[in-house]
């Protein structure tokens, strides 16, 4: 079982697929990651050698993944709210960032929708 980043990588998946675990590493990252390191995409990470292992280790190793991207995009939102931007304010109160509307749909973001007490429907007499 290979070790990456402080991530276990699944060890019957395609190397390809396996390095998507890691946080910060797409698809197409991985299969980038794995041409520069000339491994064969039909590798599965048992079937990896140490000498492989660590040249993946430094090829990720130049890329921001993990703990410190997930630092780098919380002091980026932290820097948003500090100065008091609309994103910072969107983010602050919960709701889309990017201009989604808001009055149908984004559950997502802001939660399960709640009935309002004591609103009845109309009746026909």
């Amino acid at each position: 079982m290979a070790r990456i980043s402080g991530v276990d990588l699944p060890k019957d998946k395609l190397i390809e697929y396996a390095l998507t675990y890691i946080y910060g590493i797409g698809l197409t990252r991985a299969r980038n990651i794995v041409k520069e390191c000339n491994i064969s995409s039909q590798k599965r990470v048992k079937d990896l050698i140490e000498g492989e292992v660590v040249l993946l280790r430094e090829k990720i190793g130049r890329h921001v993944v993990e703990g410190d991207l997930k630092r780098q995009i919380n002091l980026n939102i932290r820097r948003l709210l500090d100065i008091s931007s609309y994103r910072g304010y969107r983010h602050r109160r919960n709701l889309p960032v990017r201009g989604q509307r808001t009055h149908t749909n984004a559950r997502t973001r802001r939660g399960r929708g709640v009935a309002i007490a004591g609103k009845k429907k109309a009746t026909k007499k």
